[in-house]
């Protein structure tokens, strides 16, 4: 997504004013590894170029890397408030959430892209193994 145009990261899926865009920088200050971390979420910007999301997948790599360390104790609870209300959830339950969150999302960009007939993101190629090659932590 880093060498599209501002007008093709504008591009929303039809009768949905979601765009692209906002999309990707919605899933980004979601931040669950904030939640498990007991800090509020990360403020972004909706990216207008290739420039910022760059920076959109920096922050995505740094916040990853959170969600893995807090993978390795998933047990516990976590407490935070959002609009003034309290919410207590398993640690299990934040780190199940980060995985369908940015799944949906993900399918969501596609579809957009989809729909303009533009093949930007292969969802067949995004799993376990694929991840395991590029991390070099295979089997």
């Amino acid at each position: 997504m880093a060498k599209l145009s501002e007008s093709e990261l504008l591009l929303t899926a039809p009768k949905d004013d979601w765009t692209a865009a906002a999309i990707l920088e919605h899933l980004v200050p979601t931040a669950y590894s904030h939640r498990l971390d007991g800090l509020d979420r990360a403020v972004t910007l909706i990216p207008k170029n290739s420039l910022e999301v760059i920076a959109l997948k920096e922050i995505c790599a740094s916040l990853d890397a959170r969600l893995r360390v807090a993978a390795k104790t998933p047990d516990g609870f976590v407490e935070f408030t959002r609009d003034e209300i309290l919410y207590r959830h398993a640690r299990q339950t934040i780190l199940a959430q980060s995985i369908h969150h940015a799944t949906e999302h993900r399918a969501q960009i596609a579809g957009i892209y989809a729909a303009h007939g533009m093949k930007i993101i292969d969802l067949d190629s995004i799993d376990l193994w694929a991840f395991a090659d590029y991390e070099g932590v295979g089997d």
